[in-house]
């Protein structure tokens, strides 16, 4: 038995080996091709954190996730595709109806939410047209990384958004990336924190989402917080990527106090 055991092991390693190989290979293939991969990753075909790591699993996007990226790229890019299909039949595309979550379930997600510091100034300033036009362009830069992340944009909120992601690895992220790739004049403020949240609708409500708002709230600047139940869930940290010192914080409408630590890239 012992002996057959060993066999089955050995058989297995080799398996093993032979789909990492694979995977790998491929992972290089489709990177040799960076629209396509970005495209892929951004609809969900393969996850990003697949293309970086072929350890990981190739995709886990649900087939309603990639209907839902696709349609929200497309009107990004194309704004009088919801005339052309009608809202309607949008709305019927991405209606899942394969599961039984719905309005009221509860579940466990990496809330960001994010602003523009000095957006009210901006508009007084330079007037609605521009801040409007200010907002179409932050949003049409910063709609392909949360989607590449396996994200989605819960709502707008002025000029800021409120998004939800999977994996608290996803959110940190994610969110460096926003600040990355911020092409306006101002500077982008962020808080993340890992928690349950309730669906209402297409809303997400609840005691953590709210924390998280308080979180973005108290950045200051170019700043990205993070509360210290995000470092928790993450285990081991993406390459290049320092959480700093945590600090207890009061949040005004909330009990007690909460650590939270700034995040940024190592360098």
């Amino acid at each position: 038995m012992p002996s057959i055991e060993r066999a089955r092991a050995r058989g297995e390693g080799v398996i093993e080996a032979v789909r990492l190989g694979l995977s790998e290979r491929a992972a290089a293939l489709i990177n040799e091709h960076p629209d396509f991969a970005r495209g892929a990753a951004e609809i969900g075909l393969v996850d990003r954190a697949w293309l970086e790591d072929p350890t990981r699993p190739i995709r886990t996007a649900t087939s309603l996730d990639v209907v839902q990226r696709f349609l929200e790229r497309s009107v990004e890019k194309e704004p009088s595709l919801i005339a052309h299909l009608g809202l309607n039949a949008i709305q019927l595309l991405t209606v899942d109806v394969s599961d039984g979550s719905g309005e009221g379930a509860t579940q466990r997600a990496s809330i960001v939410f994010t602003d523009l510091e000095g957006f009210t100034r901006f508009t007084a300033r330079s007037g609605d047209a521009a801040a409007r036009e200010l907002l179409e362009r932050h949003h049409r830069s910063v709609g392909p990384v949360i989607r590449s992340r396996g994200g989605r944009i819960v709502k707008k909120i002025g000029d800021g958004l409120l998004m939800a992601f999977p994996a608290p690895e996803a959110a940190v992220l994610a969110a460096l990336e926003v600040a990355e790739t911020n092409e306006t004049t101002l500077r982008l403020r962020a808080g993340i924190h890992h928690g349950e949240v309730t669906l209402l609708g297409d809303d997400l409500i609840g005691h953590d989402v709210n924390l998280a708002a308080r979180v973005a709230d108290s950045a200051k600047g170019s700043e990205i917080l993070a509360t210290t139940d995000v470092r928790a869930a993450m285990g081991s940290l993406p390459p290049g990527i320092v959480f700093g010192r945590a600090r207890r914080r009061s949040f005004k409408g909330l009990d007690g106090s909460v650590a939270v630590c700034p995040v940024r890239r190592a360098g």
